[in-house]
């Protein structure tokens, strides 16, 4: 299983950046785990788009799926003509949620690019070799760790979450921890999002082989996230960049 991060910034992309994305690809399968600023973009440069198996997105807030739109243009739009409709998975209300933005034309277009189905907490989700499995976490309603298995290897990615006993549910025993790591060390319980050290320290208490720190405010000091990470968990940790890859 190879795990390509497409999207590492926190709301907003820094310079060469993009917001919340990661390519989960097995021997078989490909899903793309959110879909954020910039994502679509950094895919291309690793996988066609159109040969996705799903598209699965952990919550509602447009830095983990606003380009959805852009793939939205890709599948309808190519003068080649319309591709056939991807499957998505998300939480409920999200195709609806976008097409406010859109006419009645577009709206339509949207049903027809995308083949939506839920995101039941537990019920897992079979593409090929790969299987995801949605965990409630504590951030806005309707948000999800999501967990990868494949070939007897495990990733939680966690999303947007505060800390507690839902996300350490989500990554007991994942062989690599891709965990938000939002606020900056002062701010930390001012938000639902987990600091840097709250994310070693899930990572400690999951028992998790590793841990990739992503979703960082572009403004943050990298080095300091990776210093308080590092004090909280004793193995390795990475604060990986756009189309930074891992091989499980």
């Amino acid at each position: 299983m190879r795990v390509t991060v497409l999207g590492s910034a926190a709301s907003y992309a820094g310079p060469g950046q993009a917001c919340a994305g990661c390519l989960v690809q097995g021997a078989s399968a490909a899903v793309l785990l959110d879909c954020g600023h910039g994502v679509l973009a950094n895919l291309q440069r690793v996988a066609d788009p159109l040969a996705l198996d799903a598209v699965v997105i952990s919550h509602a807030h447009p830095d983990h799926f606003v380009d959805l739109y852009a793939l939205h243009t890709m599948l309808r739009y190519a003068p080649q003509g319309p591709a056939g409709s991807l499957r998505l998975h998300a939480p409920a209300g999200l195709i609806d949620r976008m097409g406010a933005l859109l006419s009645e034309r577009g709206r339509a277009s949207l049903a027809e690019a995308f083949d939506e189905r839920g995101l039941v907490a537990g019920a897992p989700l079979a593409f090929d070799d790969l299987t995801v499995t949605a965990f409630p976490v504590d951030h806005m309603e309707g948000s999800f760790a999501l967990t990868v298995e494949c070939a007897g290897r495990l990733v939680c990615y966690t999303g947007d979450t505060a800390p507690g006993a839902a996300i350490l549910a989500a990554a007991r025993g994942c062989d690599l921890l891709i965990a938000e790591a939002t606020l900056p060390e002062r701010y930390a319980g001012r938000a639902p999002h987990l600091s840097a050290r709250e994310a070693g320290a899930l990572a400690r208490e999951a028992g998790a082989a590793a841990l990739a720190l992503v979703h960082i405010w572009p403004a943050n000091d990298r080095e300091e996230i990776l210093r308080d990470a590092e004090a909280e968990f004793p193995g390795p940790v990475s604060l990986p960049s756009e189309m930074d890859s891992f091989d499980l």
